[in-house]
């Protein structure tokens, strides 16, 4: 794992800020428990604001400076996670391409065993292998129903699996 870049505490009006974003994306009391007391922000040098939010030298999420949501990573899934309860926000895949997801490839319709529903396209989502563990993040290219009903196409875009 590298070492967090230059950060620094987040103050309150930030702190609030994000988990703000977060519970609109994720639900209410998601921000609560991805972003505890204590984390740090990465801020742009150019307009102040927090790119990405670490705690320790785990990154957490960073902030999308299009839509202003998050972009999860592996560490802050896993924490997402304990709070969503299952199937909310994820995508299960049949045992065969777990390593294959780890390593960051894309994962296709047809590989997916199981999904929430209720996803949308373009949605952050959290990718665990049959037995609900956090293998990836990414940004699902096709809603629930689709990605359990189509066997070709691409299902979720990875940005960043286990092992990255």
């Amino acid at each position: 794992m590298q070492p967090a870049p230059t950060s620094r505490p987040i103050g309150e009006v930030e702190l609030i800020r994000i988990r703000a974003v977060a519970d609109y994306q994720f639900g209410a009391g998601c921000g609560e428990e991805l972003f505890p007391d204590g984390v740090k922000a990465v801020k742009s040098r150019k307009t102040g604001k927090v790119k990405g939010i670490y705690l320790g030298n785990d990154l957490l999420a960073t902030l999308k400076p299009s839509d202003g949501l998050l972009a999860m990573s592996t560490a802050g899934a896993i924490r997402l996670a304990n709070v969503i309860p299952p199937p909310r926000y994820r995508v299960a895949v049949i045992d065969d391409v777990v390593e294959f997801i780890k390593e960051g490839r894309n994962l296709f319709a047809k590989h997916v065993m199981e999904c929430d529903p209720d996803i949308r396209p373009g949605e952050e989502v959290i990718v665990t292998d049959s037995k609900g563990k956090v293998i990836a993040v990414g940004r699902a290219a096709l809603t629930g129903e689709e990605m359990k009903r189509f066997k070709i196409g691409q299902a979720v875009k990875i940005r960043r699996g286990e092992e990255d």
